[in-house]
C-alpha cells in the first residue's frame, strides 16, 4: 500500500511471541495466590452474574495494551526509545489493535444455580451404539464385550432371555448363553439315568450311542448291570419295567407286545413263511416241524448237530438234520410278581429223520418280525438241503439265507406301508394283518433289517452283501443255479 511501511510476517510473529511473554509475566503479579490452589470446593465467583464477566473483560484489555506497549518499546534500536514518527505510531497502533481483536475470547460459560449445586459439565464419552437394541448408549452402566457395546439388559441369554451378569458365559454361533443354560441345551444327557454325560480325564464328553436308535448313554452303564432288551438291544431309562424270561433274558414291554411265546402261537407265522417261499417258486415239499424253545434247549441242540453254522454271540435259530429229543414250549408263560415268567409248560419232542431236515428251532420270546426273519433264514437252509445242494462254504450258505430273511422283512415293511392291508384269503399274500399293529413294530422291522445290512461278521455280514449284490444283478433264480453248480456267488 503506497505511503505506508508494512511490518513483515516474521516481525509480527516475533512481536506477538514477545508480547505473550510480557502478558503472562504481568498476570503473574496481578492475581492473588489462592486461585492456584487445587481445591475441589466450588468457587462462587465462577457462577456469578454476567456483570463480573464484563469487569473481567475490561481488566484483560488493559493488560493486553500494557503488554503490547512494552513489546514495542523493546523493539526500538536504542532499547526503550520513544517512537517519534507519527506515521510509524499509527501503524503500530493499528497492528496492536488487530492483535488485540484476534486474541479476544469469551469469558467462561455461566451456569444456573439449582439447590446450591452446579449442573455438572458434560464431557462427551464418545458415540456408542448398543449392539442389542441399536440405540445410543447414554450415561450409566454399559458393557464392552464381543467387540461391541451393550446396555446391561440387552446382553441377555438366548435361552432364558435374562441378562448375563456372570463373569463367564458360553457362545453357540452368534448366540450368547448362561453357562448353565448352554449346558442344558447342548450338553448331552444320558438316555438311561437322565444325568449330564460326564467328561473323561481329557475333558471330552464321552458316551456310547446305538447305531440305529441314536440312544446316548454313559459308558458306565455297560458294566453297572443296566438291563438291555434282548430283542431291540435298547437300554431303557432307569426304573423302566422289563419282563424277565426264564432263561435270563430281559424283554422290554414294547417288544413284548408282539413277542411270540410258544410253538402254537408261531404256527400262523410259519405258514406265512411257507407262502413267501411258494411265491418265489421255491416251495418246501416236506413238512418240517417248527419248535419254539428256550435258550438252554437251543444250545443243547446245537451241540448235538454235526454240521451247522452259528451266529455268535447268541444263536437264535437252528435247522437240524440229526435225530434228537428237543424240549419245546407247549404253553406260553404267565407274568406274575416282579414281571417274571411263570407257569410255562414244556414237553419233549422226538425228532425222526425222514428227510435231510428233522426240525427248525427258534428261540422263544422274540418279536414277531424278528421271529419271522429268523424263520425265513432257517427255512432257506432247509430248502437247499431238500433240493440236494452240495456242502457250501459258510459265507455263501449263510449269506444267501440272510438274503431271504432280508427279502421277507422288506415285504413285511412294504405291506405295512401299503394302504391295502394284506388279506388272509390268498396264499399269495401275507397271512398276518398289519391294520392294528403298533407303529413301533414297523420301527422294529426297520431295525432288524438294519442289523442284517450292517452286520460286520465275515460270514453273515460279508456273505449277505455278496449274495444281495448277486441277486440284484442276476436275480434270485439265476443266482441259486450258479451256487448249485459252482458253490459260489456269480460275479
Amino acid at each position: 500500500m503506497p505511503g505506508r511501511n508494512l511490518i513483515d510476517y516474521e516481525q509480527i510473529t516475533f512481536c506477538i511471541m514477545d508480547w505473550i511473554k510480557k502478558f503472562f509475566k504481568g498476570r503473574t503479579h496481578k492475581f492473588p495466590e489462592e486461585h492456584y490452589h487445587g481445591h475441589y470446593t466450588e468457587d462462587p465467583q465462577f457462577y456469578a452474574p454476567s456483570g463480573a464477566g464484563d469487569a473481567w473483560q475490561e481488566h484483560e484489555n488493559e493488560e493486553i495494551d500494557r503488554a503490547i506497549a512494552l513489546s514495542l518499546l523493546d523493539e526500538s534500536p536504542k532499547g526503550r526509545k520513544v517512537i517519534d514518527d507519527e506515521s510509524q505510531l499509527v501503524e503500530d497502533e493499528q497492528l496492536a489493535r488487530a492483535i488485540q481483536e484476534s486474541l479476544n475470547f469469551e469469558p467462561p460459560a455461566q451456569y444456573e444455580i439449582a439447590n446450591s449445586q452446579p449442573i455438572p459439565v458434560h464431557f462427551p464419552m464418545g458415540y456408542r451404539i448398543c449392539a442389542g437394541c441399536n440405540t445410543e448408549i447414554g450415561h450409566g452402566r454399559f458393557l464392552n464385550c464381543l467387540n461391541a457395546f451393550w446396555h446391561p439388559e440387552c446382553f441377555h441369554c438366548h435361552a432364558c432371555n435374562l441378562p448375563i451378569s456372570d463373569y463367564e458365559f458360553s457362545m453357540s454361533g452368534n448366540y450368547r448363553f448362561h453357562k448353565f443354560c448352554y449346558k442344558e441345551r447342548y450338553h448331552p444327557k444320558c438316555d438311561v439315568c437322565n444325568y449330564f454325560i460326564p467328561t473323561n480325564p481329557a475333558g471330552l464328553i464321552e458316551y456310547r450311542a446305538h447305531p440305529f436308535w441314536i440312544q446316548k448313554y454313559c459308558p458306565s452303564h455297560e458294566h453297572d448291570g443296566t438291563p438291555r432288551c434282548c430283542s431291540c438291544e435298547r437300554m431303557e431309562p432307569q426304573d423302566t419295567v422289563y419282563v424277565a424270561l426264564n432263561d435270563g433274558r430281559k424283554l422290554c414291554l414294547e417288544c413284548l407286545d408282539s413277542a411270540v411265546m410258544d410253538t402254537k402261537e408261531c404256527q400262523p407265522l410259519y405258514m406265512d413263511i411257507l407262502d413267501f417261499y411258494e411265491d418265489l417258486n421255491m416251495r418246501v415239499e416236506q413238512q418240517v416241524p417248527l419248535l419254539l424253545v428256550e435258550r438252554q434247549a437251543l444250545n443243547e441242540a446245537r451241540e448235538g448237530e454235526k454240521n451247522g453254522h452259528y451266529h455268535m454271540p447268541e444263536t437264535r435259530g437252528l435247522c437240524l438234520s440229526e435225530e434228537q429229543t428237543i424240549s419245546t414250549i407247549l404253553r406260553r408263560p404267565r407274568f406274575g410278581i416282579g414281571n417274571r415268567a411263570t407257569d410255562m409248560i414244556t414237553e419233549p419232542y422226538k425228532l425222526t429223520r425222514r428227510c435231510e431236515v428233522t426240525a427248525i428251532l427258534i428261540l422263544y420270546g422274540l418279536p414277531r418280525l424278528l421271529t419271522g426273519s429268523i424263520l425265513a433264514h432257517e427255512m432257506m437252509h432247509a430248502w437247499m438241503r431238500l433240493q440236494g445242494f452240495r456242502t457250501l462254504s459258510q459265507d455263501v450258505e449263510e449269506g444267501i439265507c440272510q438274503v431271504l430273511a432280508h427279502m421277507w422283512l422288506v415285504k413285511q415293511l412294504d405291506s405295512a406301508s401299503s394302504t391295502n392291508v394284506a388279506s388272509t384269503s390268498s396264499s399269495s399274500s401275507s397271512r398276518l394283518k398289519w391294520g392294528k399293529r403298533p407303529q413301533f413294530e414297523k420301527k422294529l422291522g426297520e431295525f432288524f433289517k438294519h442289523q442284517i445290512e450292517s452286520d460286520t461278521s465275515p460270514v453273515y455280514g460279508d456273505g449277505f452283501r455278496a449274495g444281495h449284490q448277486a441277486v440284484y444283478k442276476y436275480g434270485l433264480r439265476r443266482t441259486l443255479e450258479h451256487i448249485r453248480m459252482t458253490g459260489r456267488f456269480p460275479h
